[in-house]
């Protein structure tokens, strides 16, 4: 397959139940852009049908492709998926599709012009957001890790954890191939590195739905916190060294 404008990335895990639907959802509408474009599933060692589900649509359209690795998680299916990708743009979208995929537009739209910094974010805390049923603890509990990463990373971003971001190309090989975390906390590492590379990064404003099928366990959180300080420790000893970038599309 040739290279696409869009690759769109989807890290799954244990996700039979939805990804039929939430592959034809963002299939439509990346038909509807006009544009060269693959969408990349990634499962993520599921015990359930989510492989073979996704390899039926791969089998009816070859811009749909799947990669299986063994369960390590989100991190490292997003990893895997962004390093795969071919397209001048990648985004990473949630299996869930909590964000509207109509949303995508607000990324990356060509008929508007292509995006004029590498990287851009989905922000649920920007002016012109909205949350749909979101319990507050769950809401609290974001403002804390937001707050956490602010103080310990330097991140000066309202908004780490989405599960919808955009990268150039370039961006992305560069950014992912010196990620390092596997769990839930990769959105801030990536973030991290994209700061210390010297990126732009732009949020923009996302309708969000709650999903009450959340993966995101007490235990997962936990970890997200502490992998915070590891975080931090790694930028202190230079263990990432700065990524390498050849291009940044002008910026």
């Amino acid at each position: 397959m040739s290279a696409a404008e869009l690759s769109v990335v989807i890290p799954a895990f244990n996700e039979a139940g939805r990804i039929a639907e939430t592959v034809d959802r963002v299939a439509r509408e990346l038909a509807a852009m006009a544009i060269a474009w693959e969408l990349i599933v990634v499962n993520d060692g599921s015990t359930d049908e989510t492989s073979a589900i996704a390899r039926a649509r791969a089998a009816v359209d070859p811009r749909v492709r799947v990669i299986d690795i063994t369960h390590a998680g989100k991190g490292a299916a997003v990893r895997h998926g962004m390093l795969a990708a071919r397209g001048a743009w990648c985004f990473l979208a949630d299996a869930d599709l909590s964000m509207p995929i109509d949303n995508l537009r607000r990324f990356y739209d060509p008929a508007r012009g292509l995006p004029d910094v590498p990287i851009v974010i989905g922000s649920r805390e920007a002016h012109g957001s909205r949350r749909f049923e979101e319990p507050l603890r769950r809401h609290l509990i974001g403002r804390a890790f937001n707050v956490a990463a602010r103080l310990l990373v330097g991140l000066r971003i309202q908004d780490t954890q989405c599960g919808f971001k955009l990268f150039s190309g370039d961006a992305a090989r560069a950014l992912f191939a010196a990620q390092q975390l596997d769990g839930f906390s990769f959105d801030v590492e990536v973030l991290a590195l994209a700061r210390w590379a010297g990126f732009d990064v732009r949020e923009v404003p996302i309708d969000w739905h709650y999903d009450r099928d959340s993966k995101v366990s007490w235990r997962a959180g936990a970890a997200a916190f502490a992998d915070l300080v590891r975080i931090r420790w790694n930028l202190l000893r230079g263990v990432y060294g700065r990524p390498r970038v050849a291009e940044q599309h002008g910026v």
